[in-house]
């Protein structure tokens, strides 16, 4: 089984709140190209969704399915991956001092994947997993920062540009802007 870990600057539950959407899975899962449908259920175990894999126009319709889905720190899912053979998914969240670590373990469980070499399957899985840990990681985080953005604004702050110079349109440059199309 690969195993790959990242440290994500946000709470389990801002994580979990991102597993628990399944319209997201082609957002941070590489190969996942779109969502067909999401069990309403999703993510109770035994329930589905129903994605495509590949890149138009050729693409292979599949399933992923809740094996666990403990939110308070772990979901397992079973996934078939085309012509690849099934997977066994499992992620893992911890609490962290700077957020949480997200842990992925992947083991391909049947079909052409597992027939592949350790060392090649055990490769491919850890590049591929810590890009897809790379993108879950960016969801949650940019909710984060939106809301912290939100409580600035809500709080009278003004958001500044990244370098240290006022926003376009805050309080600081008011005075910089012409009355009047003329005083261009």
């Amino acid at each position: 089984m690969s195993r790959t870990a990242r440290v994500v600057a946000c709470s389990p539950e801002d994580v979990f709140a991102v597993l628990a959407d399944g319209w997201l899975y082609p957002v941070w899962v590489v190969g996942a190209s779109r969502v067909r449908h999401v069990d309403a259920e999703w993510p109770r175990p035994g329930t589905a969704l129903h994605h495509s894999i590949g890149i138009w126009p050729v693409l292979f319709d599949d399933t992923t399915e809740v094996v666990e889905w403990s939110p308070d720190d772990t979901i397992s899912l079973r996934a078939r991956v085309g012509p690849l053979g099934r997977a066994v998914i499992v992620l893992t969240v911890r609490p962290h001092s700077r957020g949480c670590t997200v842990t992925m373990g992947e083991r391909f469980v049947g079909g052409v994947a597992a027939t592949l070499p350790y060392l090649l399957r055990r490769l491919a899985l850890t590049l591929r997993n810590h890009e897809n840990l790379n993108r879950l990681a960016h969801l949650p985080e940019g909710r984060r920062a939106d809301r912290e953005t939100d409580d600035d604004v809500d709080r009278g702050h003004v958001p500044r540009h990244p370098h240290g110079q006022a926003s376009p349109g805050s309080r600081d440059d008011a005075d910089d802007v012409p009355a009047r199309a003329d005083d261009f």
